[in-house]
C-alpha cells in the first residue's frame, strides 16, 4: 500500500487525498492548529504537527508540497534535513506556478521555456523548486514540478465572485491568463505518483487562455445577471498584489500533462468548468 505525505493540505491537495483514500493509501498531513488536525481525522487522515519532532517515513512515500513558498522555503527548512535521511521517498511533487516564466507578452510557452520571473513569488517559486528538485535527486525520488495557471474549482470561481459582489472586468490591452480546474490538477499529479517513469516539469493550464474579463462575462451570462462595469486597467483602483497579477500575460501549452494523463482535461477550457460549476455554484 502506497503513502501519501502532505505538506499543505487546502483546497488543491483535498481532492488528491481523497483520490488516495479511495485507491487504498493511506494519508498523512500535517497541522498548525487543533481545529486543522480534527479535520483532517474526521476524513481518515492521519494528521502530524509540522514542527514534529520525528517522522517515520512508510514504504513507497509520495510526498506533496502546495503552500505558496515565502522567504527562506519554511517547509524546505523544517523538513528538507529530514527527507534526505529518508530511503522510502517514492517521488517528491511540488505545485509551483507558471509564474515561474515570467512575461511573454500573451505568447505562448511550454516546459522548455526559460524560467525568468519578473515578481519576487515566481523568484521563490522557482527556489522551491530547485530545493525540492536537488534534493529528490539526492535520495533517487522522482521530481513532480506542477506549473499551475490560476486555480477555480468548487467555491472559488468567476459565479462565486459575482454572487458575492467580487467580481470585476478589468481590461488590459493583451492581458491573457490561463487556468486550471482543481479537478484536473488532481488528475495530473495522481497519474504522476502512480507512473513510475514520469519525471521532471508539467505545465497545468487549460486549451483556452483568454483575457480575464470573458470569464466574468461568461459567468454573468451562465447566473443571467449583467456583468460588472469594465474598469481600465491604468486607471483602476486596485492593491499592489492585484495589480501585480496583470503584470505577465502569457498562453501555456499543456501537450506534456495530457501525454501523462493520457487524455483530455475533464474541464478543457473555462466555458465547460463554468457550466458544471453552475450546478452547484449557481
Amino acid at each position: 500500500m502506497a503513502h501519501l505525505l502532505v505538506f499543505g493540505p487546502g483546497y488543491t491537495a483535498t481532492p488528491i487525498m481523497e483520490r488516495a483514500i479511495s485507491e487504498g493509501w493511506s494519508v498523512t498531513a500535517t497541522y498548525r492548529d487543533e481545529v486543522k488536525k480534527s479535520n483532517l481525522e474526521q476524513k481518515g487522515i492521519t494528521a502530524i504537527p509540522f514542527d514534529a519532532d520525528s517522522y517515520d517515513c512508510p514504504p513507497e512515500t509520495h510526498i506533496l508540497i502546495t503552500p505558496t513558498p515565502k522567504d527562506g522555503c519554511p517547509i524546505f527548512k523544517r523538513w528538507g534535513s529530514w527527507a534526505e535521511q529518508q530511503n522510502n521517498i517514492s517521488s517528491i511533487n511540488y505545485l509551483s506556478s507558471t509564474n515561474v516564466y515570467g512575461d511573454h507578452g500573451g505568447d505562448w510557452v511550454d516546459e522548455e521555456t526559460p524560467t525568468t520571473p519578473s515578481l519576487k513569488r515566481g523568484k521563490l517559486r522557482l527556489e522551491a523548486e530547485r530545493n525540492w528538485s536537488d534534493l529528490a535527486n539526492k535520495i533517487g525520488a522522482r521530481t513532480g514540478l506542477f506549473r499551475l495557471a490560476g486555480i477555480y474549482g468548487p467555491g472559488r470561481n468567476a459565479l462565486v465572485s459575482l454572487q458575492k459582489g467580487k467580481a470585476r472586468r478589468i481590461i488590459k490591452d493583451g492581458q491573457i491568463f490561463s487556468r486550471t480546474h482543481v479537478t484536473d490538477i488532481c488528475e495530473a499529479v495522481w497519474a504522476f505518483m502512480n507512473d513510475g517513469n514520469a519525471n521532471g516539469v508539467f505545465n497545468l493550464a487549460d486549451d483556452e487562455p483568454c483575457a480575464p474579463h470573458l470569464v466574468i462575462e461568461e459567468a454573468a451570462e451562465l447566473l443571467g445577471v449583467t456583468p460588472p462595469p469594465l474598469e481600465n486597467f491604468e486607471t483602476a483602483e486596485m492593491s499592489e498584489m492585484a495589480r501585480s497579477f496583470y503584470m505577465e500575460s502569457k498562453r501555456v501549452r499543456n501537450d506534456k500533462v495530457k501525454a501523462l494523463i493520457g487524455k483530455a482535461f475533464h474541464y478543457p477550457n473555462y466555458k465547460v468548468g463554468l457550466r458544471e460549476l453552475l450546478k452547484t455554484d449557481g
